[in-house]
C-alpha cells in the first residue's frame, strides 16, 4: 500500500527507463531545480524551451550539470509552448511541462485543433495527496479544469483518474462521490449524479474500480463515521480516490490540505496525449518534482 509520495519513486524506477520530458518556457528557477531532480535521478531527459540565454544563467547560478540536454532558444513564450506541444504531438517527446508561461497560454496551444494533444476524451485534473493523518495515498479529482462537470464529463473525469491509479498499481481502486449528504436528494443534483455513477459502476457501464455515493467527506474517510451513520460501504474509510462536485469544492479542499493539513501533492493533467505538469504558481518545488515523477508512471 502506498502512503508517500517518494513511493512514487519506486515505480517509476521499476519501469527503468527515462521519459522525455519537454519544458516550455524553460526560465524559470522553480520548474528547473524540479527538472533537474527528475533529471539527475534517471527518471526524465529534458528538452529545454524558452529564452536560452536567461536559461543558461539559471543553470550557471544554481550550478545545474545538465549533460546532453538539448536546449531551444525561443524568446516568444507562445512559439515556446506551439514548439512543445507539437513535440508531443509527433511523439517526440512523453511529457509536457508548464514552465514560465501562464496556463491559458499553454492551454491554448495543447487545445489547437491542428497540432494539439486533445483525444477522445476530456482533459481533467488529478491531484495525488500524502496526508499524514490518512492510511494511504488519496487522490482528488477535479480541482483546476472543469468548471462544472455534468454527468458525461464526471464519467470521463472518473476514468481519466481510475486508469492512471491502473498504471500505478492500484487495480481496483476505490471511489468516493462527494457530496454535502450521504442520502439522494432531488435537489441536490451531485446526489443524483453519485446515484447514477454508483449504479453503473455496479452494472460495468464504468470499469476497474468501486464507486460509492453521494457520500459526504467524513463518511468517505472515516470508518467511524461511516460506522456512526450505519453506512454500508466498500469504499467509505478506505478511499482511492475523491471525486468532487464542482471545481470551487475541489479548489477549496486541495488548498485546505495544503496548508491547513500540510499535506504533500503532485498533479498532472489527464485526457491529453501525453500527462501534462501543470503546477500552481503557490505550489512547492517538491510538489513540482513529485509531478514530474506521477507524470513519469504514464
Amino acid at each position: 500500500m502506498y502512503k508517500k509520495l517518494s513511493d512514487l519513486e519506486r515505480l517509476v524506477s521499476n519501469k527503468k527507463e527515462r521519459k522525455i520530458l519537454v519544458l516550455a518556457v524553460s526560465q524559470d528557477a522553480f520548474s528547473l531545480n524540479a527538472v533537474y531532480k527528475g533529471y539527475v535521478a534517471g527518471y526524465i531527459m529534458p528538452v529545454l524551451i524558452g529564452d536560452k540565454a536567461l536559461t543558461e544563467a539559471i543553470i550557471n547560478e544554481n550550478k545545474f550539470d545538465f549533460k546532453d540536454v538539448r536546449i531551444i532558444d525561443e524568446p516568444n513564450p507562445e512559439k515556446c509552448v506551439e514548439l512543445a506541444v507539437k513535440m508531443a504531438h509527433d511523439d517526440e517527446v512523453q511529457i509536457l511541462m508548464k514552465g514560465n508561461v501562464p496556463t491559458p497560454v499553454l492551454l491554448k496551444g495543447v487545445l489547437n485543433k491542428s497540432w494539439g494533444l486533445r483525444t477522445n476524451t476530456l482533459l481533467s485534473h488529478f491531484a495525488l495527496f500524502e496526508v499524514e493523518t490518512y492510511h494511504k495515498f488519496i487522490a482528488i479529482t477535479d480541482v483546476a479544469m472543469n468548471i462544472a462537470p455534468n454527468l458525461k464529463d464526471k464519467i470521463a473525469i472518473v476514468n481519466n483518474s481510475v486508469g492512471y491509479l491502473n498504471k500505478m498499481g492500484i487495480a481496483n481502486p476505490k471511489v468516493a462521490v462527494l457530496g454535502a449528504i450521504e442520502m439522494v436528494n432531488e435537489s441536490m443534483q451531485a446526489t443524483l449524479d453519485a446515484a447514477l455513477l454508483s449504479k453503473m459502476n455496479q452494472r460495468d457501464q464504468i470499469k476497474n474500480c468501486t464507486i460509492d455515493g453521494p457520500l459526504a467527506f467524513d463518511n468517505a474517510i472515516s470508518f467511524e463515521s461511516a460506522k456512526h451513520k450505519k453506512i454500508k460501504s466498500a469504499v467509505a474509510g478506505d478511499t482511492d480516490l475523491l471525486l468532487v462536485p464542482d471545481i470551487e469544492v475541489g479548489n477549496v479542499l486541495y488548498k485546505t490540505l495544503v496548508f491547513f493539513a500540510k499535506a504533500k501533492v503532485a498533479s498532472v493533467i489527464l485526457g491529453a496525449k501525453v500527462p501534462i505538469v501543470l503546477t500552481s504558481r503557490s505550489d512547492s518545488e517538491e510538489s513540482k518534482y513529485y509531478s514530474i515523477v506521477l507524470a513519469a508512471i504514464g
